[in-house]
């Protein structure tokens, strides 16, 4: 299939296309007049690179996926260089959730503090009016 079709089918564009293959990522073959030629192989691979940037990996995180899927297997995350990569992805996860958590209470902490010191501003205006 030329780049169009590639494009169209992987709901992506054709410059998103040529962005991969500059990083490798992406394999066209030449025809006889120049034009890039896919296969079906890169349209599972293009699958694969858009579902891994959706959820936050970087190209270079990427290309052990594209490896493995490249190395016959169904799935780009059953080659050990691929669970190292999501094994340090998951334990970034983990320390960004654990910031977040710490700035929720810290937020919360600040919320309550603030609702209290309403009520009690509330509270002396109406004993001083009441």
């Amino acid at each position: 299939m030329l780049i169009g079709e590639l494009a169209q089918r992987a709901g992506t564009s054709t410059r998103t296309l040529r962005y991969y293959e500059t990083h490798g990522l992406v394999r066209p073959r030449r025809s006889a007049n120049g034009y890039r030629v896919y296969d079906e192989a890169e349209l599972r691979v293009v699958h694969e690179i858009r579902a891994l940037l959706a959820v936050g990996f970087g190209l270079d995180d990427i290309r052990p996926f594209v490896a493995c899927l490249r190395a016959g297997h169904a799935s780009g995350d059953v080659c050990p260089d691929s669970v190292a990569v999501l094994r340090r992805k998951l334990a970034e996860v983990d320390v960004y959730l654990d910031r977040l958590g710490a700035v929720r209470r810290r937020l919360h902490d600040q919320l309550a503090h603030a609702i209290a010191q309403r009520e009690e501003t509330c509270l002396r205006t109406r004993q001083r009016t009441g």
